[in-house]
């Protein structure tokens, strides 16, 4: 579920899906407030987010790795890896 979690920073709309068409309102669509699987932006939105969160929590990127993220203390390291939804 961590796509549904990425904010839009565009405007998008939809077709009502197969079995929640309202009727006598066919014609109209749906303006997504959140993301959705299946939409081409929603891991490009949700990697923004996590990015975002991991910065102001500390963590640094790696220079070679944009999905490896450290954070030092006085004497240990703390990596995090990710690999697409999972870390």
């Amino acid at each position: 579920t961590a796509f549904l979690h990425g904010d839009l920073d565009k405007e998008i709309y939809m077709q009502q899906p197969e079995g929640f068409v309202v009727p006598g309102k066919e014609h109209m669509v749906c303006k997504l407030t959140r993301s959705l699987y299946g939409l081409k932006q929603a891991p490009r939105q949700w990697y923004k987010k996590f990015d975002s969160f991991m910065t102001k929590s500390g963590f640094c990127k790696a220079e070679k790795d944009p999905c490896c993220y450290f954070m030092k203390y006085t004497d240990s390291y703390v990596f995090l890896l990710l690999y697409v939804d999972d870390m």
